[in-house]
């Protein structure tokens, strides 16, 4: 068993070899929390938690650390439209984060460090940086010197000298050049003091990329083993944090740098002057978030997904697919076993595990577990117990553990549905098709669906 990435760093399929063996770390750039979580934070931070889950599939030891950037010129701007404190404001978005993680069934980080919690270890990583002259400060602000960092661009590919020209970069008269960037921003006038810090260079704030090279290093060592995020910080960040990361350890900052594609709204890039920005909460007023969730692993990562109503509704029926089936074999397999012995089984089971080792093709995998369904489908009904336990295990460690997708679950029918569900058995004893469709549709109104198998039993189930 072999795990291979793609790599952002050197643009090829690489075998995964963390530094120690078994143990893997992993920083994953988190929200700056100054508005609600939306749609591309769903697919980069799903994304990440494919990763996680199947690296714990295949044995390794995970640490994971997700920061929150809760200090930045978008949370100022916008806490003082409000009229609330900054921290006050980060807190909301970051409370909303979880709340829409959760939703999506996303594993938590082990740390989710802030940046105002490590502001003394980001000055002594500043301090460092001037003292070995990759850094110098003017009026108040400190700048990290690009020119002085040699191989500058690797990540991104770009070059220097076409960065200069026409590069869309802020100009700043009193920088060395104009491609060097803040490590330390001195306050403005009328900015809250509990977003301003006493420093060698006077009062201030960290810049935005000095951030996330000192809490991945301060909690992960001076080397990670998979750092990445969307493909929009490509360039500047990730690059800059390259930089300033080993200006200061002269060692790898990262080994693999992993980057998901962008997400289109019916082939439009998502944006809010477009007037097609949905945020999760407002998606999940009409979809539910096991649908999105899906739809999400369809795509490979790496590639652009554009989500759309078609696409929703294509996933809102192949999941309800997945959960027909699966409560049909709930119903006649009550117990699990411990483990699959099946070699047909074990077959299937490692050939959707090989799919998420090459580079984690979720599109593949998800393939290999609609195989199953119609696996279950067919052997429902001619099938010993054992064989059936041993199917409803393979499809819920498929589905769940690997996949992050929630199960369905049994309905605990309260007295109207019963009373609903024994007249429509009745109506089919009697062969009364007329009511027993009109029932149907009851509960199709209700919100529910009913499956009926060849053995006379019907399943009621939730749709999706």
């Amino acid at each position: 068993m072999t795990i291979k990435i793609h790599n952002t760093l050197t643009n090829t399929k690489e075998d995964f070899k963390p530094q120690q063996e078994g143990v893997v770390s992993m920083y994953v750039c988190g929200v700056t929390p100054y508005d609600r979580v939306h749609l591309g934070h769903a697919r980069a931070y799903i994304v990440f938690d494919i990763i996680k889950r199947h690296l714990l599939q295949r044995g390794y030891a995970v640490t994971h650390v997700q920061n929150f950037t809760d200090v930045d010129d978008k949370i100022i701007k916008r806490a003082l439209e409000k009229n609330i404190s900054p921290s006050q404001l980060a807190q909301i978005y970051i409370d909303d984060y979880f709340v829409q993680m959760e939703k999506l069934n996303v594993l938590k980080a082990q740390k989710y460090p802030r940046v105002t919690d490590m502001i003394i270890e980001i000055v002594n990583f500043i301090k460092e940086l001037v003292s070995k002259e990759f850094a110098y400060e003017v009026d108040g602000n400190v700048y990290f010197s690009i020119e002085k960092f040699k191989s500058y661009g690797k990540l991104s590919k770009r070059k220097l000298d076409s960065l200069k020209v026409g590069a869309r970069v802020n100009v700043c008269d009193e920088k060395t050049s104009v491609l060097d960037f803040a490590l330390w921003k001195k306050t403005k006038e009328n900015e809250p003091q509990e977003v301003s810090w006493d420093s060698p260079w006077g009062k201030g704030r960290p810049g935005w990329h000095i951030e996330c090279s000192v809490m991945s290093s301060h909690l992960l060592g001076d080397t990670v083993d998979i750092h990445g995020g969307g493909q929009d910080l490509i360039f500047p960040h990730h690059e800059n944090e390259i930089a300033q990361s080993e200006a200061k350890t002269g060692k790898q900052f990262v080994k693999y740098w992993i980057h998901n594609g962008f997400v289109t709204i019916n082939k439009e890039k998502m944006s809010k002057s477009l007037n097609n920005f949905f945020t999760l909460n407002t998606i999940f007023k009409k979809h539910n978030p096991r649908i999105v969730r899906y739809y999400l692993l369809t795509q490979h990562y790496s590639s652009p997904l554009d989500f759309s109503d078609a696409g929703l509704d294509s996933a809102k029926n192949a999941l309800q697919g997945l959960d027909d089936a699966y409560l049909r074999l709930v119903c006649k397999a009550k117990e699990i076993v411990f483990d699959v012995k099946d070699k047909d089984l074990l077959k299937l089971k490692e050939d959707f595990l090989s799919a998420l080792d090459d580079d984690f093709n979720s599109e593949k995998a998800l393939s290999y577990l609609h195989e199953l369904k119609s696996i279950i489908l067919n052997e429902l009904f001619n099938s010993n117990k054992e064989r059936l336990a041993s199917l409803r295990k393979l499809f819920e460690d498929l589905t769940e553990k690997s996949l992050g997708i929630l199960l369905p679950q049994e309905k605990n029918l309260n007295d109207d549905l019963e009373n609903l569900m024994i007249e429509r058995n009745q109506a089919r004893k009697n062969k009364n098709w007329k009511e027993s469709d009109r029932i149907r549709n009851i509960l199709n109104e209700k919100g529910y669906k009913i499956v009926d198998n060849k053995d006379a039993t019907s399943v009621l189930v939730k749709k999706v």
